[in-house]
């Protein structure tokens, strides 16, 4: 089982980029992204049911991010808008089943799979 990562990179503070996360060997009903800052804990970002019917968003990156799946390529993407230097983090992707916290208050318990990561840098 395997995630891959891609898609950061250096960006001025206003622009966009767009993260993709392709799983190889396992399909998950949960998919999200999480981040973690230079002397930080990693912290929530968004993540999605299999459908796409359930979609919960950190309040930090709420109307500027947008998380979708597509279960034909077994890949997240993570649209990331209006960027801020705040959003300078290693982005992770990760995978799971259905568990209790899975949402905005995840840790990053119960995704059993992980991404290498993929750095974004948000210059002001």
């Amino acid at each position: 089982v395997q995630l891959q990562a891609s898609g950061g990179g250096l960006v001025q503070a206003g622009g966009s980029l767009r993260l993709s996360c392709v799983a190889s060997g396992l399909t998950f009903s949960i998919m999200g992204w999480f981040r973690q800052a230079p002397g930080k804990e990693r912290e929530f970002v968004a993540a999605s049911s299999w459908s796409g019917g359930i979609i919960y968003y950190a309040d930090s990156v709420k109307a500027r991010f947008t998380i979708s799946r597509d279960n034909a390529k077994n890949t997240v993407y993570l649209q990331m808008n209006s960027l801020k230097p705040e959003d300078t983090a290693v982005y992770y992707c990760a995978g799971g089943p259905m568990h209790t916290g899975w949402g905005r208050s995840s840790k990053g318990a119960g995704y059993d799979y992980w991404g290498q990561g993929t750095l974004v840098t948000v210059s002001s």
